[in-house]
């Protein structure tokens, strides 16, 4: 099996955010997205399902912004 950075997808309440993204990064996305399914036995995924739980995980494991927040707790 693979090894992703993303685990099972969480369901939460969502807010309506609008964005587009380059054809490129959506077949990437798709693409994630089936082979995420394939590894953790989940239903097919929309592939923009995907983004909420990258930024997520890009923002928690960025050390340089994990610095600056712990250094203005203005930052939220």
């Amino acid at each position: 099996m693979t090894k992703l950075k993303l685990g099972p997808i969480e369901d939460d309440k969502p807010v309506k955010v609008t964005l587009e993204l380059p054809a490129t990064l959506h077949r990437d996305l798709a693409a994630y997205a089936e082979i995420l399914v394939r590894g953790t036995g989940q239903a097919p995924a929309d592939p923009l399902r995907l983004v909420v739980p990258m930024l997520t995980r890009f923002i928690a494991t960025d050390r340089g912004f994990a610095g600056v927040r712990r250094q203005n707790k203005a930052i939220r």
